[in-house]
């Protein structure tokens, strides 16, 4: 017979899991979001992408902010969970639900309406059995909205999710919420709720992770891009893993720099590092003047479109953002540039 869990921390490590039977990856995605000619989703486009990532990532986070979920409308988020599900039954990854709601009785509604919806696709009346069965690991939740929000506040919005008792991820996004949760509040979350599995930050500034406080298990990741070998654990940083926006178009390379560490060639990990914050640092000047969408999904748009098409993607109208716009031919032609000078740029892409 199973032991009961003991501490928070343990029954943590049980849920996790139970989750993520195969292991907690350490490279993570948030998917960019394909849309057809008619504002739809691109579902060949859609899985098309998928199937060239699974075999590096095995955790996706949809909708994130790279995916346009701020933007998004229920029904549409709905429509993309659909593609997603079937994707990750086909290519074996788990899916961590975006809820980028920023007032607290939305995320819990879209919550239990995704529960609910994820119970009667699988047939299980148990939520964490339904999402199980889907391959979904968790939902990821923000703080609520508001510069002015006190740390009480913050904490009090977030322990009314975490009481729904969902398996949940913690987003620290300030450029959208305003905000930011204080290591105190994380730590004192993690040790109330044993169903905080993970905690995102995209800050840049990283105050969570670097207070080196207890946080019980909770698997750590950072969002910011660049200087990709200081922050891993494996390398003697802070951060147990990465949920990064470039993932949707470096994948090998991302995994690369983990594989390398583990296999203690640092100095072959910081020259990979390097060659991607010079391409990275680039493509996100370029697009840096669009007055449509968020940089992270324009970025990365136009970077996986090149690893697609190869090099007439700057020749061709460049993919449909959530607003119906398309990212601009001379935005695109820079783009093929900046990846052809760093030998990232291919003759054929992965959808030819």
């Amino acid at each position: 017979m199973r032991r009961s869990p003991v501490s928070v921390s343990e029954a943590r490590a049980e849920l996790i899991g139970r989750v993520l039977p195969e292991g907690v990856p350490r490279l993570w995605c948030p998917m960019i979001s394909h849309y057809s000619e008619d504002g739809g989703f691109d579902r060949a486009r859609t899985m098309a992408h998928f199937k060239r990532l699974a075999p590096r990532v095995k955790g996706f986070l949809l909708p994130g902010s790279t995916g346009d979920g701020w933007e998004m409308e229920d029904r549409e988020i709905r429509a993309l969970l659909e593609i997603a599900l079937a994707a990750a039954k086909e290519f074996r990854f788990r899916i961590l639900i975006g809820v980028l709601k920023t007032e607290v009785s939305e995320v819990k509604t879209t919550i239990e309406d995704l529960t609910g919806w994820l119970c009667e696709r699988t047939g299980c009346a148990d939520a964490v059995d339904a999402m199980v069965s889907a391959r979904v690991c968790g939902f990821t939740v923000c703080p609520p909205k508001g510069a002015e929000r006190s740390q009480e506040e913050i904490r009090s919005a977030l322990a009314e999710i975490l009481s729904m008792g969902r398996p949940t991820s913690l987003y620290q996004l300030p450029q959208v919420t305003l905000n930011e949760m204080d290591p105190g509040t994380v730590a004192g979350l993690a040790r109330e709720f044993s169903n905080l599995i993970l905690f995102k930050d995209t800050s840049g500034q990283d105050r969570v992770a670097l207070s080196q406080a207890e946080f019980g298990g909770v698997f750590m990741v950072r969002g910011a891009e660049g200087k990709y070998t200081n922050w891993p654990r494996l390398n003697g940083g802070v951060y147990d893993g990465f949920l990064l926006s470039t993932a949707n178009s470096f994948p090998e390379e991302l995994a690369g720099v983990l594989e390398l560490l583990v296999a203690g060639r640092v100095a072959d990990a910081v020259a990979l590092s390097d060659r991607l914050d010079a391409i990275v640092g680039g493509v996100f000047e370029a697009v840096g003047g669009l007055e449509f969408g968020n940089a992270f999904a324009n970025a990365n748009k136009a970077m996986d479109h090149v690893r697609a098409i190869g090099g007439t993607a700057g020749e061709i109208p460049g993919p449909r953002t959530h607003s119906g716009k398309r990212l601009p031919v001379e935005v695109m032609r820079e783009v093929v540039r900046l990846m052809d000078d760093a030998g990232c740029c291919p003759e054929v892409g992965y959808l030819r």
